[in-house]
């Protein structure tokens, strides 16, 4: 073992232990209700680059980072979680209204039809162009030897070099509807102060399902 794995192991420990602490908890509660944007940026910018720092170290057996980008992934994903955040707020609360026969359901139906028509409306709108979004910067991030030299972006080019064929045969054909719907189905079924929490989490997946959509026409 690695001293990063054990490094990892006790990070990881820390985290569960924050949570599970009552004390703890309720400070994260309430800073999520004051700064509920800012706590976006922060959980996505630790928990989905760790997830893509653990995917890097199964991949390459090193946690010798060098070319994966550091500093510009975790600022992407940092601004990735607060438009989550947002889109969780579009979704969570739109999808509802447009569909006022949920809420004379009974429990537990409410809540579990709610949840799934909420997950499935943001898997099919959001969640693709999201998926996309990310895929490109990540590949530019590669590309360029982890860095963002945001002057040398060209989308023409960026969206050229995507293996489609793996694309919308895997990633969206495959992973929307057999993984993320179902998991977001239980994430909206938490509170809402939870749900960006397992949202991060969730991102780690995110990390790992996206990064195997690597060959690319370039190559």
């Amino acid at each position: 073992m690695l001293i990063g794995d054990l490094i990892s192991i006790l990070l990881t420990l820390a985290i569960a232990a924050f949570f599970a602490i009552p004390a703890t908890r309720a400070m994260y509660v309430s800073a999520n209700a004051a700064v509920p944007v800012l706590l976006a940026f922060v959980k996505f910018a630790l928990l989905a680059t760790g997830g893509e720092i653990l995917a890097w170290r199964i991949k390459h057996k090193t946690y010798n980072l060098k070319g994966f980008g550091l500093l510009p992934k975790t600022l992407l994903w940092g601004i990735f979680g607060m438009i989550i955040y947002w889109a969780f707020g579009i979704f969570g609360n739109g999808v509802p209204k447009t569909f006022p026969f949920l809420a004379t359901l009974q429990e537990p139906w409410r809540n579990i039809l709610t949840a799934f028509a909420i997950s499935l409306f943001l898997n099919l709108i959001f969640s693709p162009i999201f998926m996309l979004t990310h895929h490109l910067t990540d590949r530019f991030i590669t590309v360029n030897h982890g860095a963002f030299p945001l002057r040398k972006f060209n989308m023409l080019a960026a969206l050229k070099a995507i293996d489609w064929e793996r694309m919308w045969g895997f990633v969206f054909t495959k992973t929307i509807p057999f993984f993320w719907i179902p998991a977001h189905t239980i994430t909206f079924m938490l509170p809402a102060e939870w749900r960006m929490i397992f949202a991060a989490c969730l991102s780690v997946v995110l990390g790992i399902i996206l990064g195997s959509v690597t060959k690319t026409k370039s190559k």
